[in-house]
């Protein structure tokens, strides 16, 4: 279906959502939802105390069935604070999911968490199956979704009990979560491993009655594709709504939104995208959106496209200040700084704000952790879910997003006003009658922000943006992209074929020879007059005699061209230069030399015939022509990490289906820059222990090793077990409901 983005405002309008009858719906399924449900019951949940509490009681009420679908799991969340009286239900998760599970023989608990990559190992808790920590109890099932492509995750938040309540939201049962309303700068209860964490923001909608029988589907057939097992549906009359968590709204549609990526010919699932675009085309007055991320272009022409019209809406973003850690700020928050810019340049009628939260006396580089995903329009349309303003949401993540309309009720528009106004008092530190009042009285949000900001927590402008040059966007949209790549595209042939077994065959002959070559060096080194002229100090004194040549740097620039197209080992050539020149001049020419070598083969291709490169490049790269041409950066980092021909090779493809030249330059000093900095590790540890100046640190050329191997298994067992798992779909395999 059509996007917004190119509909004009007197034809169309009606048709996509605009200002239409209030109590017509704007949910379309199929378009831009999944389904919709009545829910006799709906409650909003602000932060994680609240969240975590209302989970715990109603967990408590289960007799047959608990779902917990989660970007991330943690047996040691704490999911409150209070006493916990011996013998009674554990604060700790792991220990109350088994706590339940023995007090009530007829429940199952089943916890479908992301196969996450190691990258994020640092904030995760290890697997059971690694044999530490928690151990899930008899009929609690752990069971981890690998059923994303490259660079996607699974990102849904949805809990169900007994297919009678569910949870949806932004919030995963793990750590670094927990956090009340108030924020507190010092709250002692917000810890993780006996370390502090900053405040954190989010939200949870919680539903009934159909609309969590429709979340609970979802989560089975989430469970089905992930594990390959059937569970089946649960018929309980009894209600584990918890009694001191007060409805919001009463008797009301919830419509349920989802992005799921392409699975074999199953197209992807866009309705989060879509249900995004016909909100923001429907907004008449306000639209009020909270986000962790804010780098979807789409999503920014949309409110672009509204912020030119001299009576559209206005728009107010609440974001967070900083970003986790280094690589997240040189690339969300640079994606997230052009569009505000791009934004506030087109604001010609001043109706576009961006504020973040401020809370006085955090440490330095601390900031309160705004990570719910929410929009409302006007008084109409409120929405929660996992999905985040960026392109991976769209596309390439498995998300969840629940949405409820007024549609002309008043007792509803007055909730959805309600939260909204209640979210910013919590943002503001002011009473929520305070708040009200304001708004009533200035008739815009952005003037009732500016009369109530105090001097002590409160919301701030997002002011003093840098600038950042085309080249470092481009370079920072890596970690954000649009589509996944096809991983049955990428490996190609790699199982196809009566070659196939060939390839697969571990290399034992070529395995053999090295070993011989290494024992012949042995035996020439200990057994012969050669020991006595050739040493480590003279070996070292050699390559300190010859860095000191002017044209040195050249030879060794110069040296992996021909290393690429011979298959000569090229660490060897690092190697060298390491001990020649130091580890970073030699770190240097090392990346310089191969990013060379590769601008030399596409060049090399692009003056090929074409069908020259087919024979090249064989079935294993032809298919993965398509690729390179519309995702360059990306697919030839992924290339260059875990190769899937010769590097040669890779580079003529490159240069024949003319990707950008700045792509192939980048995308290979990405890429070979783990494997250069550890044949870089071991070229100085080499030269300390021939120069007799020290001995080598094993621990550290171990720990690199194993960093690399670990690496590389992990990535090429990733792809292939994805690629097992779309070849065993195929195209008989559906989208998740």
């Amino acid at each position: 279906m059509g996007s917004v983005l190119y509909l004009d405002r007197d034809s169309g309008r009606e048709e996509r959502g605009g200002r239409r009858n209030a109590r017509e719906s704007l949910l379309r399924p199929d378009h831009n939802c999944w389904t919709v449900a009545h829910a006799g019951r709906v409650a909003f949940l602000v932060d994680a105390a609240a969240y975590f509490k209302a989970f715990y009681q109603a967990a408590l009420h289960a007799r047959r069935c608990i779902m917990i679908l989660g970007w991330d799991f943690n047996s040691q969340t704490r999911l409150h604070y209070d006493p916990v009286p011996q013998d009674g239900p554990p604060a700790l998760l792991g220990e109350f999911l088994n706590y339940l599970t023995r007090r009530r023989r007829g429940l199952n608990v089943h916890v479908l968490n992301w196969d996450y990559p190691m990258v994020f190992g640092t904030d995760r808790e290890f697997p059971p199956l690694y044999g530490f920590g928690w151990t899930p109890g008899k009929r609690v099932h752990l069971r981890y979704d690998d059923t994303h492509p490259v660079a996607g995750s699974h990102h849904q938040k949805v809990v169900v009990i007994d297919d009678a309540m569910a949870f949806v939201g932004g919030i995963d049962l793990t750590v670094r979560r927990w956090d009340t309303r108030e924020h507190a700068v010092d709250d002692p209860r917000r810890v993780a491993y006996d370390e502090r964490y900053p405040p954190f923001h989010d939200l949870m909608m919680a539903v009934d009655d159909d609309a969590a029988r429709a979340l609970a589907m979802l989560a089975r057939e989430r469970w089905e594709l992930a594990t390959g097992h059937r569970l089946k549906p649960v018929g309980v009359q009894g209600d584990p709504w918890p009694h001191d968590l007060a409805p919001d709204v009463a008797g009301v549609e919830v419509g349920i939104a989802r992005t799921a990526p392409p699975r074999g010919e199953a197209p992807a699932v866009r309705e989060v995208e879509n249900l995004y675009l016909d909100m923001i085309a429907a907004a008449s007055r306000t639209l009020y959106i909270e986000n962790q991320y804010f780098t979807a272009p789409r999503i920014a022409a949309a409110l672009e496209k509204r912020l030119a019209e001299p009576d559209g809406p206005e728009i107010v973003l609440v974001v967070r200040l900083l970003s986790h850690g280094w690589l997240e700020e040189h690339t969300m928050h640079v994606l997230r700084t052009k569009l505000i810019l791009q934004l506030r340049k087109n604001d010609r009628y001043g109706r576009f704000s961006v504020y973040y939260p401020d809370i006085p006396g955090l440490p330095e580089g601390c900031c309160i952790d705004v990570h719910s995903k929410l929009m409302v329009v006007d008084d109409r349309v409120l929405r929660i879910g996992s999905s985040n303003l960026c392109k991976r949401s769209m596309s390439m993540d498995t998300e969840c997003d629940a949405v409820i309309e007024a549609r002309g009720r008043p007792q509803v528009s007055a909730a959805i006003r309600g939260f909204r106004d209640r979210l910013l008092a919590e943002h503001l530190h002011q009473p929520y009658e305070t708040v009200r009042e304001a708004i009533d009285r200035a008739g815009s949000l952005r003037e009732a922000i500016a009369a109530l900001v105090g001097p002590g927590p409160t919301l701030k402008a997002l002011d003093d943006l840098p600038e950042w040059p085309e080249a470092v966007v481009n370079v920072a949209a890596v970690a954000d992209p649009d589509e996944p790549i096809a991983l049955d595209v990428l490996h190609g042939d790699r199982h196809a074929g009566p070659g196939a077994a060939a390839i697969e065959r571990p290399a034992w002959g070529k395995l053999a020879a090295i070993a011989i070559g290494f024992a012949a060096l042995f035996a020439l080194w200990h057994f012969t007059p050669v020991s006595e002229s050739v040493n480590g100090e003279a070996a070292v004194q050699w390559a300190h005699e010859f860095a000191n040549r002017w044209w040195a740097p050249l030879v060794i620039l110069a040296a992996y061209t021909p290393a690429c197209f011979i298959m000569f080992p090229r660490p060897l050539i690092t190697l060298a230069a390491v001990i020649a020149f130091g580890p970073w001049t030699g770190l240097a020419l090392a990346l310089s030399g191969i990013t060379l070598a590769a601008l030399v083969t596409y060049y090399a291709g692009a003056h090929m015939r074409r069908d020259t490169v087919r024979r090249l490049a064989g079935p294993k790269l032809d298919r993965m022509i398509e690729v390179l041409k519309t995702r360059g950066l990306l697919a030839l980092t992924l290339l260059r990490l875990v190769p899937l021909a010769p590097f040669a090779v890779e580079g003529i493809v490159a240069g024949a289906v003319r990707m950008k030249l700045w792509h192939l330059g980048l995308g290979t000093a990405i890429g070979m820059l783990p494997g250069t900095l550890a044949a870089t590790v071991f070229g100085h540890e080499l030269e300390a222990f021939l120069s007799g100046s020290g001995s080598i640190n094993w621990w550290l050329v171990g720990g690199v090793a194993v960093l690399l191997a670990a690496g590389s298994w992990w990535v090429k067992r990733w792809f292939n077990r994805m690629e097992r798992r779309l070849g065993a779909d195929g195209a008989a395999q559906r989208q998740p409901r």
